[in-house]
């Protein structure tokens, strides 16, 4: 008798229950949290009128070419999506007679899992809560593009070295976020993350009618450098922002890594619950298989 999906599955879970206990003095690993004086960006979806001024601008400050397309004989920068030649673009959600905008850029989590994610540190927090990256590390293993629940890290696959392309945030301008510095009607601000959740809640409570009472950011992933504001009319999962949990997903990823790893106590457990279990499944079908020589005959 073969060892079934069913038994599999609670051979697993057996053993994975027996390793977390066999690690000694496993403990929750502590989640990161938003510093108030951390660096933000704040975008308001009812303000935006999608004249892609921020991405122009994004593609100037960070030496990044055109996506030129073609349209009646003239050529227009006009970029579909987050790529390797994208670090921030204006998607346009329309249903009916209903449409807005949203802004898609890196979202500078709290508590990164592509920061998590990196073997080589390549990603890492900056001391004002940006999440940078720093290419002379980085191997290409592309593990941060998995970890992303945002789906925000981008490839230079067509690179013989290739790397990775995210908005650091114009870190690299004493002035800011080239996006929020040319936004001609404050859809994009920039700010402390103080005085950003301040002002988010001041549009909010200043006209409820017209808001979604939500501000998307202030509790997702554990808290994200980047806030949302969107109308009633269209809820964030219109606008393609995930429904994600308030714990930031390397809290748990880490607490499980370290709990399973630490003294390898539980690998060791691991192993030998995995040797047992393929012994005991072997004998089942050797059984099995003397049953049915016994009923032949």
């Amino acid at each position: 008798m073969s060892l079934s999906r069913r038994d599999w599955f609670k051979s697993l879970s057996a053993a994975g229950l027996a390793a977390a206990v066999a690690a000694p003095g496993a403990q929750a690993r502590e989640a990161k949290t938003v510093h108030p004086e951390d660096i933000g960006m704040l975008y308001d979806s009812t303000r935006c009128v999608g004249c892609r001024a921020c991405t122009t601008a994004c593609k100037e400050a960070n030496g990044l070419p055109p996506d030129v397309v073609e349209t009646d004989g003239a050529a227009y920068n006009a970029p579909h999506d987050l790529s390797a030649t994208n670090k921030s673009i204006l998607k346009l959600y329309r249903e009916g007679d209903t449409a807005a905008f949203v802004k898609r850029q890196c979202m500078h989590c709290a508590d990164p899992a592509c920061v998590s994610a990196c073997m080589a540190g390549a990603l890492h927090k900056t001391d004002n809560g940006i999440v940078a990256y720093d290419k002379s590390v980085c191997v290409g293993c592309r593990y941060c593009q998995i970890a992303c629940a945002f789906d925000v890290p981008k490839f230079t696959w067509t690179e013989p070295l290739p790397l990775i392309v995210k908005c650091e945030m114009c870190r690299h301008r004493p002035e800011g976020p080239a996006c929020c510095e040319v936004c001609p009607r404050d859809a994009m601000i920039t700010g402390t993350m103080a005085a950003l959740t301040e002002e988010a809640h001041r549009r909010v409570n200043g006209d409820p009618d017209a808001y979604d009472p939500k501000v998307y950011g202030e509790h997702e992933a554990g808290g994200l450098h980047v806030l949302y504001l969107t109308g009633k009319a269209v809820p964030f999962e219109k606008l393609g922002l995930p429904d994600v949990p308030g714990q930031p997903i390397p809290q748990t990823s880490e607490t499980i890594q370290h709990t399973l790893y630490k003294g390898f106590v539980a690998p060791a457990a691991l192993f030998g619950l995995f040797t047992f279990a393929q012994y005991f499944n072997e004998r089942r079908r050797q059984a099995a298989e003397d049953a049915g020589q016994e009923d032949k005959s």
